[in-house]
């Protein structure tokens, strides 16, 4: 079953190349959305993908992510499955 997930990270989580090793991971997972910095220095990733994935991502984050970042908070919250994406990318 495919689900599209929105996770909000906070903590040190910009300027140290988390978006880049986001962007790894998810490709590596065959995960499908997005990652961008937002204004109030988190981290907000979309993904989408089969339970399996999803899982795989999650537990990389809840394990500190990249080893240059150090996450403090993690929220996220079910969306409605996207049709149409190809890919997954950085945004700026």
């Amino acid at each position: 079953m495919i689900k599209r997930i929105k996770i909000c990270v906070s903590g040190l989580v910009q300027g140290v190349g988390f978006r880049f090793f986001t962007y790894q991971q998810a490709q590596k997972l065959g995960l499908l959305g997005y990652v961008k910095n937002l204004d109030n220095g988190n981290v907000e990733i979309v993904i989408q993908g089969d339970n399996l994935q999803l899982t795989q991502f999650t537990q990389w984050l809840e394990q500190g992510g990249p080893a240059s970042a150090h996450i403090t908070d993690i929220k996220s919250c079910e969306l409605l499955p996207e049709n149409g994406l190809t890919s997954f990318n950085v945004r700026y």
